[in-house]
């Protein structure tokens, strides 16, 4: 029975399976269109490569007035979606290349003792044992061993360096040249896609061919002499169109169907040969290069480890838990200690000072009834000596002088006047008369304090603003640390700013290889032109679109790789980038 059971189980299993494998190849069967179907309503299905979401590039050079008929524009975006994935596959090979050759080109401008630590430390622990063995069975053979290891350094990033800068003027070239062929018949591309379509195949097929053969002689001139096990292995071989195709007027749906089935067979064929080259030239991962820092702070770290565990609980120690406790004692008792008792403090002694000055260490009231007070006493004191009437508005200053005169004159017989005379009224008058005079200098001084009452408040906070302050600036350069293009930084700034000098130079450049007639230099370095373009229009676009900017600036980046304009006009494009948009302006801290 259990025998019945377990066959049953297996015979329903694979029955699901069955029914699982029909109607997946039932589902990828509708995929492909039948013959009397619509060849450009079906490129979008069979190549879902074209309607992926892509990341922002250079643009294809299109009529402007394109955008006039929706339905011939319908068509023309159909066939550019192939163009499209072409130059997107071009620009990402490309960028991965240079960055790659940025790196080996940076080691090459090394000291030798750069290039020496580099091929003993940086390429990984057993290129570090390798290195070693051959400096000992040099150093007991000949003797040279250092010169020997910089000779190696240079031998090794040289060519790499020279592989991969073969690899870049390929790729510019082939990238030129499908742009040129673009920007040649862009008119005819949008008025009438469908009769241009079978040339524009034709002509991109041939560009893969002079692109399999530029490839090919990297491997010719260098399949001997190469120290990189692996790295010229195999050459690329592109499909080609038949030669039914190449010669025939008017193709047929199927025809042009496999003609674009076979381009993007080309472009895998080319990714994964470019893949394969890159990884054998690239330059070492970042755990490879600092592997010695890594080492040693796992060794720290596990020495560190073993430590703890022998203190921890699991050994039967306390002393990781005492540790812990002490530790936090001491960090509380600080922090009360050092900055909330101090604090504390302040605050209360500044604001109870100021809550006592508020209750009135001298009012305003006060030294009003003073100050009346002696005005009653001078007007008593002039009536009396004057014999006469005083009017009530008469100032403090003239019956002050009135009793100053006459304290003047009992001051002649100062014993008789001070007990018969008004001697001792002018003396008190005068009393009177410090006493406000005190009183409003108080007042005068009290108001200084109130005024400066939040200056104090903020003496008292100022600790932590301080300490804002520093964590502020500490979140601001994390958040800005990114040095590429893309970035928000100063650093970020400079890069773009590189970019249009690169730019600049390789218009220039351009235009003398065009002026000498080298056409082969010249498309190469056109095509640098472009992906120099690209990712400057990467870097600007999420800026410019901030600042209202993109409109503008991204026509004058098509300007600039626009093949037919004069390199004057592109540069002063180049001049105006520099000056006139924001995204492209030098720091503010360098202006």
């Amino acid at each position: 029975m259990e025998g019945q059971s377990e066959s049953g189980a297996e015979k329903d299993l694979k029955t699901l399976i069955s029914s699982y494998s029909n109607y997946v190849w039932k589902r990828v069967a509708t995929f492909f269109p039948s013959s009397g179907s619509n060849f450009l309503g079906k490129i979008s299905i069979l190549y879902p490569q074209a309607s992926r979401k892509r990341r922002p590039f250079l643009p294809l050079p299109l009529p402007s007035h394109s955008l006039d008929s929706s339905v011939v524009m319908t068509e023309a975006c159909r066939i550019c979606d192939v163009l499209e994935d072409i130059m997107e596959h071009i620009f990402l090979n490309l960028h991965n290349i240079q960055k790659n050759l940025q790196f080996w080109q940076s080691r090459a401008e090394g000291s030798n003792a750069q290039k020496a630590y580099f091929m003993m430390f940086e390429r990984g622990p057993f290129a570090f044992i390798n290195g070693t063995a051959q400096i000992l069975r040099d150093c007991m053979a000949e003797g040279g061993s250092v010169q020997h290891l910089c000779q190696s350094a240079s031998v090794h990033i040289s060519e790499r360096i020279t592989v991969l800068t073969t690899l870049r003027s390929s790729l510019a070239t082939f990238l030129a040249q499908v742009y040129m062929e673009v920007e040649k018949y862009g008119e005819e591309l949008v008025e009438d896609p469908e009769k241009l379509l079978p040339f524009l195949l034709v002509t991109i097929n041939d560009l893969f061919s002079k692109l399999e053969a530029s490839i090919g002689h990297l491997h010719a001139t260098r399949q001997g002499d190469s120290s990189i096990d692996g790295s010229h292995s195999f050459p690329v071989l592109f499909e080609k169109l038949p030669e039914v195709n190449q010669g025939g007027s008017q193709w047929t749906d199927c025809e042009i169907k496999d003609s674009i089935n076979l381009i993007y067979q080309n472009l895998q064929k080319l990714d994964v040969y470019l893949s394969h080259m890159v990884a054998k030239h690239q330059k070492p991962r970042k755990i490879t290069r600092y592997w010695v820092h890594y080492t040693c702070g796992a060794v720290g770290l596990s020495f560190c480890s073993i430590w703890l565990l022998r203190h921890s609980s699991l050994m039967g120690s306390s002393d990781l838990e005492n540790w812990i406790c002490e530790a936090k004692d001491s960090m509380v008792g600080f922090f009360n200690d050092h900055v909330e008792q101090p604090l504390l403090s302040i605050r209360d002694e500044l604001f109870e000072t100021f809550r006592k000055r508020h209750k009135g260490v001298m009012e305003v009231e006060e030294v009003q009834m003073t100050s009346n007070s002696l005005h009653r006493m001078l007007l008593a004191f002039s009536e009396q000596t004057k014999g006469q009437k005083l009017p009530e508005n008469a100032s403090d200053q003239e019956m002050l002088e009135i009793v100053m005169s006459r304290y003047e004159k009992e001051l002649m017989h100062p014993i008789q006047n001070l007990v018969n005379g008004e001697l001792a009224r002018a003396l008190l008058i005068q009393v009177q008369k410090l006493k406000l005079d005190i009183e409003t200098a108080m007042l005068e001084l009290d108001q200084i304090l109130r005024a400066n009452e939040i200056n104090f408040a903020v003496l008292a906070a100022l600790p932590a603003f301080i300490l804002s302050f520093i964590l502020l600036m500490l979140v601001r350069a994390w958040f800005k640390q990114d040095s590429r293009a893309e970035g928000r930084g100063r650093v970020a700034r400079i890069q773009r700013r590189l970019i249009i000098v690169e730019v600049e130079k390789r218009i220039m450049q351009y235009q003398i290889y065009v002026d000498q007639g080298l056409e082969k230099e010249a498309h190469c370095m056109f095509g640098l032109v472009l992906y120099s373009l690209d990712r400057l229009l990467h870097a600007v676009k999420g800026h410019a679109k901030e600042t209202g900017e993109w409109q503008y600036l991204r026509q004058d980046i098509i300007d600039l790789a626009k093949p037919g304009l004069q390199t004057a006009y592109k540069l002063r494009v180049t001049s105006r980038l520099e000056r006139m948009y924001d995204c492209l302006l030098p720091s503010l801290k360098r202006q």
